[in-house]
């Protein structure tokens, strides 16, 4: 198993004049699951082909523990770069790339049967790879006998049949239903635990994200946005693209202007509360941007900080209603548990005031710690 460090790396297709990734710094443990999240377009991937070999950045460095995977650019900097198959990683795609003709046992055996393992070693891996997955009764079966969440695991356990040290995974899910993808996904980290491989996992799907990673690294444009736990985002988001693309429903803004104690929202007032109040000092009479998430609202029938809304719309989600209100001209959602909704048109929501998000309007970074 190998810890990552990634230094300075950038990635441009156009001789620098843009880049995929721009100067990334990232530091990943030595068994840890590292999700990197993000939307499309946004370097994750790139990322990971850099780690894996398959693309050669143009700056910076990479190391697996203390050897030198890839070492670019740079005067006097000496360039190092050891080829894919020399890395001990294991990949797997969103496409399974199963050998048709080659039954699952086959398939798990192919890459040890090439490096030469003896027998007695392969079978002794496959079984035990195969047991763990649950695919034990599928060893003599070929990839078309198959469902989609069979094959997955089948691509999963050909990979780590290899006793890899770096474990990479691309959008592994994305061809499954939404139960099998469930399933899966529990399955993957309960093995990933076992077997202690530092894991990189590639997604743009927040849900797969927040329950599986040790650590999320979120991107855009090529850059980290922020890096932490799924609570330290999802609790603390660095700025404002972090709060609205963790979340579902996303985090509600308001733009507002501090007036004395209180954050004026126009149509709804609130009074800062005693651990905001230093953050928010430098913005007397300025615009900040309030964040509350869905889940942070209260029905109340009357506070001091009670926001006066209209419903619009109800979505029942079982447990839960996802009610759609208007606050003045803007369109609210909040969550609400219990078995019945409210009946009234008109609302008074009470924000939970422990857990505000505020953000400066004009670089969206957060104010309050």
């Amino acid at each position: 198993m190998a810890s990552i460090t990634i230094k300075d790396m950038s990635v441009s297709y156009n001789k620098g004049k843009s880049y995929v990734l721009d100067k990334l710094n990232l530091e990943i443990k030595d068994g840890e699951f590292c999700v990197f999240l993000g939307p499309s377009g946004c370097g994750k991937s790139t990322a990971m082909h850099c780690i894996a070999g398959l693309l050669h950045p143009m700056n910076g460095e990479i190391r697996f523990g203390d050897a030198v995977m890839t070492a670019a650019g740079g005067k006097g900097k000496d360039k190092t770069f050891v080829p894919p198959q020399e890395r001990n990683i294991a990949m797997v795609f969103q496409e399974y790339a199963l050998y048709p003709n080659m039954t699952v046992r086959e398939n798990m055996s192919f890459a040890l049967k090439t490096k030469k393992a003896p027998k007695e070693e392969i079978d002794k891996r496959v079984d035990y790879m195969a047991k763990m997955l649950s695919i034990e009764q599928l060893l003599d079966r070929k990839p078309a006998e198959l469902s989609g969440g069979q094959r997955q695991r089948v691509a999963l356990g050909r990979a780590l049949v290899r006793d890899p040290q770096v474990f990479l995974l691309d959008e592994p899910l994305g061809n499954l239903d939404a139960k099998l993808r469930d399933q899966v996904r529990y399955e993957l980290k309960k093995i990933q635990e076992k077997l202690g491989i530092t894991t990189i996992y590639v997604t743009h799907d927040q849900t797969e994200a927040m329950t599986m990673a040790d650590h999320i690294v979120l991107m855009r444009d090529g850059h980290i946005m922020q890096q932490g736990t799924p609570n330290d985002l999802y609790d603390h988001p660095a700025n404002e693209f972090v709060a609205g693309f963790l979340g579902t429903p996303q985090i509600n803004i308001f733009p507002c202007t501090v007036k004395g104690d209180v954050l004026d929202g126009g149509s709804f007032q609130l009074k800062i509360p005693e651990h905001l109040k230093k953050c928010l000092a430098s913005y007397a009479g300025k615009k900040v941007d309030l964040g509350i998430r869905p889940s942070d609202f209260e029905l109340t029938g009357d506070s001091a900080n009670a926001i006066r809304a209209h419903v619009d719309s109800i979505e029942p989600l079982g447990d839960a209603y996802l009610i759609y209100v208007r606050v003045g001209e803007k369109v609210v959602v909040f969550k609400c548990a219990g078995e019945t909704a409210p009946k009234e048109q008109e609302l008074l929501l009470t924000p939970n005031m422990a857990k505000l998000h505020l953000f400066d309007p004009e670089t969206e970074k957060r104010i309050n710690e």
